[in-house]
């Protein structure tokens, strides 16, 4: 293909220099509110590229792991502050190549700083446990040795926090790492490497190579030298990495995607139910694995609720998400909002009732972009697809209960077990629904889409491979435990 000169064509960086892909081809990524706006060019790497990222990260980690927890965390800190520097530029680059508005995309970038700096600090905590022996003159003790290399591969709608989230504690416990970032996302990660690159990393310490999942993420699956895979995407593609994974021993971790309730119960306070609801479904564009997609509510509120939701979604302004007054910007591409319409259809024809939205906007400057509205679906069965699986768009199904138990049936009879979340003032219904929920994050009196850095995250039934992310809980996938027996 013909490359404009006036935009710049991101390298992959492996073994600490920028580099290009072997078969010097490059993917386009545009601006999903315009896509006349070239955001930049990625390249389009192979096998070859991978096998070399590998070898340098296996040299790598040699040197990597031998280092103390608190020299690794001083890199880290080193990458905190670059990233700091540069979060405007790096949050504006999100929005052009993505559609998150600039707010959110600044709040995630700020995100990753701050989980670069956590990381960091878990290089001077303990790693280890004193047992007792029944050896009188011996010492037992256990320490954590790291897995090696670690591949690491995300999704394009957060395309910051995830691959930091990741990145940061297998870097600190001892692990290289190489990151394969979703293509639609790919010079977004690249400015995030630049921050890596900036803070001296050891050469092969952390690499990049881009590329489709097809050809990259099935080399990284598949490598004998990658001890190690944690992936957040599809619960299809996740499936298939764990299967091959499995077969070499491989130790992975995979995040797959969510159907999530929140339930508004007779007594919830309905203003602060339908922002969060609005909030958690609508924000991101839809776009998050904790987005609110079901919204069960007793039937004594239900038409109180629905007026309310409607209302308050009727003042969201949709647009380009560099604009100061917009709320929600485009789905991250054309297939993402051919998807979502897809669903649309699906729900009408499956006899759900369309109440709001369920259309590609095309006013004005909004025809170049991939903008949907807000939508809004009632009588809503729980066999029916849409309250099934995940749309990963602007969606919203509303399903009507008399108890709460039912809302609880209902909430729990889908494959995924993500996040959820209760609107009630009865303490009784909060106990039933943080013991009754199949959920790996459940929420009271707050939107589904929220988790914190400090706190594990990931989710129960086919949402995940039942391990957890981020706070203390991440140092149990990147390493593995060693016990030790010493006997003078």
């Amino acid at each position: 293909m013909n490359v404009k000169t006036d935009v710049k064509t991101y390298l992959n960086y492996i073994n600490g220099k920028w580099v290009t892909a072997s078969i010097q081809k490059v993917d386009t990524s545009i601006n999903p509110a315009n896509r006349h706006e070239i955001i930049g060019y990625v390249q389009q790497s192979e096998k070859e590229d991978l096998n070399n990222a590998v070898l340098a990260a296996k040299d790598a980690q040699v040197f990597w792991g031998k280092l103390s927890g608190a020299a690794r965390g001083e890199y880290l800190y080193k990458v905190a502050n670059a990233l700091e520097q540069r979060i405007d530029e790096i949050a504006e680059t999100m929005t052009r190549e993505m559609g998150k508005t600039f707010l959110e995309a600044k709040g995630e970038t700020a995100r990753g700083v701050a989980i670069l700096r956590y990381y960091a600090g878990e290089g001077m905590r303990k790693i280890g446990d004193v047992i007792p022996s029944s050896d009188s003159e011996a010492l037992m003790f256990t320490t954590r040795a790291p897995l090696g290399v670690v591949g690491v591969i995300t999704p394009w709608n957060f395309p910051v926090a995830i691959p930091i989230w990741k990145i940061a504690p297998a870097l600190i416990y001892g692990n290289t790492v190489i990151l394969k970032p979703a293509q639609e996302a790919a010079v977004t990660a690249a400015k995030v490497i630049e921050c890596f690159d900036e803070a001296g990393l050891p050469m092969g310490t952390i690499n990049m190579v881009t590329g489709p999942g097809s050809v990259i993420g099935q080399a990284i699956t598949n490598h004998p030298d990658i001890n190690g895979i944690t992936f957040t995407g599809s619960d299809a593609v996740g499936k298939l990495i764990g299967l091959g994974a499995l077969k070499r021993g491989a130790k992975y971790q995979l995040e797959m995607g969510g159907k999530n309730p929140v339930i508004v119960a007779n007594d919830a306070d309905l203003e602060e139910a339908v922002e969060a609801t609005i909030s958690g479904g609508l924000r991101s564009t839809g776009q998050k694995c904790t987005a609110t997609s079901r919204v069960i509510v007793q039937s004594k509120v239900y038409e109180q609720f629905k007026n309310k939701l409607i209302e308050k979604i009727k003042e969201i302004k949709i647009g380009n998400g560099l604009k100061e007054d917009i709320w929600m910007g485009p789905c991250a591409s054309e297939n993402q909002l051919n998807t979502v319409l897809s669903y649309v259809k699906k729900g009408i024809e499956e006899g759900a009732t369309l109440i709001y939205g369920g259309k590609r906007l095309k006013e004005d400057e909004l025809v170049n972009g991939f903008f949907m509205e807000p939508t809004v679906f009632e009588n809503v069965s729980n066999r029916m697809s849409i309250a099934q699986e995940e749309i990963f768009g602007p969606v919203l199904a509303l399903i009507k209960v008399e108890t709460l138990e039912e809302a609880l049936q209902i909430a729990n009879d889908v494959k995924f077990g993500l996040s959820a979340s209760i609107f009630t003032k009865n303490i009784g219904h909060m106990l039933s629904f943080i013991n009754e929920m199949d959920a790996g994050l459940v929420r009271i009196n707050a939107e589904s889409a929220g988790v914190e850095l400090q706190a594990p995250f990931g989710g129960m039934k086919q949402s995940s491979s039942h391990s957890r992310e981020q706070g203390e809980a991440a140092i149990e996938f990147f390493t593995s435990i060693k016990t030790v027996f010493v006997k003078p």
